[in-house]
């Protein structure tokens, strides 16, 4: 994410996450008490058992597929390549984890705390993140597709090479976001804020931006075929004057496209 090409969230640095501490490593038979004990408090509505505090713990290439984990401590941890599909991570805290390439496929993060996490070429397909705050995450090359992010707090994200096809995404704070190359096909952005974001060759195909908050967002040949922006607050002529755009593109009534715009 280096690439000086890249747009640049003008949120960045904005936020004073905690210095990394070094990694501390877990024995496997360890692991599994410490997740039996998560699990028992977890079923126990936290009567028995014990909450798990894995933060800063080095978990990479573990499996968490269908395991109980609401609430759970992974701050900072090392979740490289690690498999939570189907897992419950509702109210889990994931602040500065890094789960490069890991698995979250149809798991539940409802608010969830992931502010500054790292899930580049993540697998997300099918996951909750309803109301999870994940600002200044990097979610870059990651598969998201048919993903719930509704009413999350998105604000500085790196969504670079996504694929958010399908994905819910109303009333989600995306300012400053940064979406080169992203794919939102189908995506639901309905009322959606994404003031100061950054399309750049990002397809929003058939996409519903009804209502969404657009004010100097800036879009550089991003596809808006059969988009629906009726009602899109802070739109402007000139923002959308290099888009991409077909007889199906939908604007809101107090713009009127003037002949050549658009490709």
């Amino acid at each position: 994410m280096a690439d000086a090409s890249r747009p640049r969230s003008p949120f960045a640095g904005n936020i004073d996450f905690p210095a990394h501490s070094r990694l501390r490593s877990i024995a496997p038979e360890k692991l599994a008490q410490v997740l039996e004990d998560h699990e028992l408090y977890v079923e126990s509505e936290q009567r028995s058992g014990r909450r798990a505090n894995l933060d800063s713990t080095d978990l990479a290439g573990n499996g968490f597929t269908g395991r109980k984990l609401w609430h759970i401590r992974l701050q900072r941890a090392n979740l490289t390549g690690a498999d939570f599909t189907d897992a419950d991570l509702r109210r889990a805290i994931l602040i500065g984890a890094s789960m490069r390439a890991g698995r979250l496929t149809a798991a539940d993060l409802t608010h969830g705390r992931l502010s500054g996490i790292n899930l580049t070429d993540a697998d997300g397909r099918g996951a909750c993140l309803a109301k999870v705050d994940i600002e200044f995450g990097i979610l870059a090359n990651a598969d998201f597709r048919d993903a719930d992010f509704h009413d999350a707090d998105m604000s500085g994200v790196i969504l670079d090479g996504a694929d958010l096809s399908g994905a819910d995404l109303r009333r989600a704070n995306l300012r400053g976001a940064s979406f080169q190359e992203t794919r939102l096909c189908r995506a639901d952005l309905r009322d959606a804020q994404m003031g100061a974001a950054m399309f750049k060759r990002a397809s929003l195909k058939d996409a519903d931006l009804r209502g969404a908050y657009l004010r100097v967002a800036t879009f550089d040949d991003t596809d808006l075929s059969g988009a629906d922006l009726r009602g899109a607050r802070w739109l402007t002529m000139e923002q959308i004057r290099c888009t991409i755009r077909n007889g199906d593109t939908r604007l809101p009534d107090y713009l009127i496209a003037e002949p050549g715009d658009g490709h």
